[in-house]
């Protein structure tokens, strides 16, 4: 309603709302006449959108048709002319909702749910639809790039994070695949009156662990559900799961998005380490839907090695099982792996030569230079012969120190620089010697910037300070005499820690923060 094209994410872990959201955008849009795409990554997902659409606008006379390898030759005819004749407002779909030979009549909304699961070239087919309309992406854990998109300010980012009423977060454990532990936790959630699911990263291991299964517990009933079923058997057996038929589903990843299971609170991951951060994540939101607490068993294979960046997913997993974990776990996968080309297909990597710092860094002030801002590239030098460190025996990690002193170099106000000290003294404890005289040329710093002195050379004999453009407006104020093109206090002192007390004193006049007498 703003009257400019929306391009909003929707970030919600599973079972958050997103959906509704979708629905109430495509009310909106359809109640005006509009017509709305909802486009979905799997069959089985484009099925349950419609029932809920469907359902929900047949009592206001809102058309909903579905485009999907489930409807029939003569169901996809009808539904391509009245979309051409603006008679169906609103369809769910595949990536067929975008082929050439759909025609839209008064296209305004384009939802892309599950974004994380199409590709760059499939989601600028989608966006193409609406030339002037709106697009709506929703994601439990947006790809890198579409998360640094919305961090940087390129799209509008909303984030759902209060969870339904009596959700509990999911136990989750990593660890080797093993046949007791395996056994234990399906048949407790079968006494419980509960379902499971097993899930493979392949087709070709379905059938050796099914025959594993069946050894292992004869007396619980099994569904399967893979990519290369026919699509009317796919739906069957899920809906027939959904429905309470059979105790567990042993299915491939097929059944990340869209399946609802209430009943379901057990999941065991075979070979999780070919898996990938978001697809673990959303397999995870396939259990725990309802009052009970859920647990997924995370295995690898005994004996298998993993890499580093394996073993930091997995454990990355197994420490954020908090509710609303989702965007914590997406912002992990943009640090793990990179945010990928802005303009490119490639949708994650391309960071390593810089680190991922530096470019947020520079891509931010890019964007806002793109977006009118002037931003003046200079940081004032302060040299009063005294240097400050955060010590090794107060923060330990090196890669936190790192990313400590990046933060630090930024902070462009004082009110920045207390926040950030008052961090450091709630992580790390009371600050040392060492960290107080970094925070406090860090202080110099900025005040130089205010007052637009380019550098500060403090000696036994003398201070000098070096104005750039418009500096030193209160050099008469301060105590300084010009001499060339720099301003001079012509005051002994030896030590260096007065030296960098006077600078202070100094700068808070320059700066405005002190009035002059």
């Amino acid at each position: 309603a703003s009257g400019k094209p929306m391009d909003r994410l929707v970030i919600g872990d599973v079972g958050y709302g997103k959906t509704e959201v979708a629905l109430r955008a495509a009310a909106f849009a359809a109640l005006s006449g509009k017509q709305v795409v909802i486009a979905a990554p799997t069959t089985v997902l484009v099925r349950q959108h419609y029932e809920t659409f469907r359902h929900r606008f047949e009592r206001v006379g809102v058309k909903v048709a579905m485009l999907s390898r489930l409807a029939t030759a003569s169901e996809r005819i009808a539904v391509k002319e009245g979309l051409a004749d603006g008679s169906i407002l609103v369809v769910i779909g595949t990536g067929a909702v975008a082929t050439k030979d759909v025609k839209y009549k008064n296209l305004a909304l384009v939802v892309i749910d599950e974004e994380q699961r199409f590709g760059t070239a499939d989601k600028t087919t989608l966006r193409n639809l609406a030339v002037k309309g709106h697009v709506l992406s929703l994601t439990a854990t947006p790809i890198p790039r579409t998360l640094q998109n919305a961090l940087l300010g390129l799209k509008q980012m909303s984030v759902i994070a209060t969870p339904p009423a009596r959700r509990q977060p999911i136990r989750t454990e990593t660890g080797v695949f093993d046949d007791g532990r395996a056994r234990a936790a399906l048949l407790r959630e079968k006494e419980r009156g509960g379902q499971s699911f097993v899930v493979v990263p392949r087709i070709e291991d379905l059938g050796a662990l099914s025959q594993r299964l069946e050894r292992l517990i004869p007396e619980l009933s099994m569904l399967m559900a893979h990519g290369e079923m026919p699509p009317g058997q796919i739906d069957e057996s899920m809906v027939g799961f959904a429905s309470g038929h059979g105790d567990i589903l042993l299915a491939t990843n097929i059944i990340e998005a869209g399946l609802d299971v209430p009943r379901a609170n057990t999941m065991i991951v075979w070979r999780a380490d070919r898996f990938g951060l978001a697809q673990l994540h959303q397999l995870r939101g396939r259990v725990g839907r309802g009052n009970r607490r859920g647990q997924i068993l995370l295995t690898t294979q005994p004996g298998a090695s993993l890499s580093l960046a394996t073993k930091k997913r997995l454990r990355t997993l197994e420490a954020l099982d908090r509710l609303g974990a989702g965007f914590a776990i997406s912002a992990r996968d943009l640090d793990i792996r990179g945010a990928g080309d802005l303009v490119g297909e490639a949708q994650s990597g391309h960071m390593k030569l810089i680190g991922i710092d530096l470019y947020q860094h520079l891509l931010e002030r890019a964007v806002r230079e793109a977006q009118g801002e002037t931003i003046e590239r200079w940081t004032p030098v302060i040299n009063v012969g005294l240097g400050g460190h955060l010590p090794p025996d107060w923060i330990p990690e090196t890669d936190t120190r790192l990313s400590l002193y990046l933060r630090l170099a930024r902070l462009t106000s004082r009110a920045e620089l207390d926040a950030f000290e008052e961090e450091l003294v709630d992580r790390f404890g009371a600050e040392p010697s060492e960290a107080r005289i970094l925070l406090r040329l860090a202080n110099a710093r900025i005040m130089a910037r205010q007052a637009n002195i380019g550098r500060v050379d403090a000696g036994p004999a003398a201070i000098a300070f070096s104005p750039r453009n418009g500096g030193g407006k209160h050099a008469k104020a301060a105590g300084l005499i010009a001499k060339g093109e720099r301003l001079l206090l012509e005051k002994s002192i030896e030590a260096p820690i007065d030296r960098l007390t006077q600078v202070e004193r100094t700068l808070r006049i320059l700066s405005g923060v002190t009035k002059p007498k």
